[in-house]
């Protein structure tokens, strides 16, 4: 099945490998690397900082992708818009601005088992600084956190709410209308980490009504080392900063600073300007496609791809049994073969995928297992790909069938 997007990508120019691993990071379009190439061949400067016409543009160049960004995902202001390097600093910046200064004794932080360390680490510090409680929504045997579930763990006590939308390792997407709604009925807030959501289906913070939410650039096809952060106004307004240094003050003095107002507050030091054109450009690239059009080339590819691992007697899957259910994440193991072992042999048949616990350990003692193999989706897999994963997959079996018998 021929792929009109695949030729958008260089890297699979005049190369074999079966890109499946887009979860940890995308490739990125040609469009991307040329808004970036002309960045800093005809305008890079230091934004803010100067009166020359160059420096003026670049600070144009940067607000310019801030307001793409308010538009991408429905914000009402660009000034909720706050740029980091990735969705894990927009994580800690939450956990240490606003759990910090909003937590009290006996609170309660309410997350899922499935959290990305990213989004579990800063909260265990923070509930351990203020003596309040970490709290998880935990999963059923189809992979996902029922009804019962949101309504018994968030609480009178629960102040904050921060949730995936889609988990890393399982592809459950998680009903987010629901725990907003729940958590917003008790007064808590809650926090929306959307890394693994934004490049396959739309997102509306308004609609959602979620008061924070993040994502990082290079999982949508843009460059690494440009996130976002998305707080509701108000909020950001009576935060405190995370990170200090130039260009988010208003007046230091020798032992006084009143800081500037947002977004500058919370973006110290010399911005990753030419990232957030990339990032600006990616917005486009999906935009070009339309959501509806990648939701439905992904959920026929992962409909085909799970159907297929489904077959091989030797693969146990860790997914919900409804499509519907998932984004484009799956994993997997070869029953009797670690999948470190997996990962390094279909590497050698040119299918790259991850192995690991994929930053997410305490989801991986709940499921009493050590790591799982996971394959996850761009808009340039095809059923092919799928394909030659499965017959590789095959293959490896039929070099550790005897010895997995043996063991038996």
């Amino acid at each position: 099945m021929k792929n009109k997007y695949k030729e958008d990508f260089g890297i699979f120019d005049n190369n074999t490998i079966v890109y499946l691993d887009s979860g940890a990071t995308t490739q990125k379009p040609r469009c991307v690397l040329d808004a970036m190439k002309m960045f800093y061949e005809k305008e890079n400067a230091n934004p803010y900082r100067a009166a020359y016409g160059l420096s003026v543009r670049a600070t144009e160049c940067y607000n310019t992708a801030r307001e793409k960004v308010a538009k991408f995902i429905g914000a009402k202001n660009s000034c909720e818009i706050i740029f980091t390097k990735n969705a894990t600093e927009a994580l800690n910046l939450l956990a240490y601005s606003y759990g910090l200064d909003n937590l009290k004794k006996e609170d309660e932080v309410v997350i899922s088992i499935m959290e990305h360390h990213s989004n579990l680490v800063p909260w265990q510090k923070v509930t351990k600084e203020k003596k309040a409680k970490l709290s998880y929504l935990y999963i059923n045997d189809n992979y996902e956190i029922s009804e019962n579930e949101i309504e018994n763990k968030i609480t009178a006590k629960t102040k904050i709410v921060s949730i995936l939308s889609v988990s890393n390792v399982l592809g459950t997407a998680v009903n987010l209308e629901k725990i907003i709604k729940k958590a917003h009925s008790v007064g808590a807030v809650v926090i929306v980490d959307a890394s693994q959501s934004v490049a396959h289906q739309k997102l509306d913070v308004s609609r959602l009504d979620a008061d924070f939410l993040v994502f990082s650039g290079h999982k949508m096809y843009g460059p690494l080392g440009i996130g976002v952060l998305y707080g509701k106004q108000d909020l950001l307004e009576k935060m405190s900063p995370f990170i200090m240094g130039g260009d988010m003050i208003e007046f230091v003095h020798e032992q006084e600073t009143s800081f500037a107002t947002l977004p500058n507050k919370f973006e110290a030091g010399t911005q990753n300007v030419g990232g957030a054109v990339g990032l600006s450009s990616a917005i486009s690239y999906l935009e070009k496609i339309g959501f509806s059009k990648i939701e439905k080339v992904e959920k026929e590819l992962l409909s085909y791809a799970v159907k297929k691992l489904s077959a091989l007697s030797f693969i146990e899957l860790y997914c919900p049994k409804e499509i519907e259910k998932m984004a484009s994440v799956v994993s997997f193991n070869i029953k009797g073969v670690h999948p470190h072992d997996v990962a390094s042999l279909l590497d050698l048949k040119g299918v790259c995928l991850r192995a690991g616990n994929h930053c997410a350990q305490p989801l991986m003692r709940f499921l009493d297992i050590d790591s799982t193999c996971r394959i996850s989706f761009g808009i340039y897999n095809t059923k092919e790909d799928a394909d030659a994963l499965v017959d590789a997959l095959k293959e490896i079996y039929q070099k550790f069938e005897k010895y997995i018998k043996d063991e038996k």
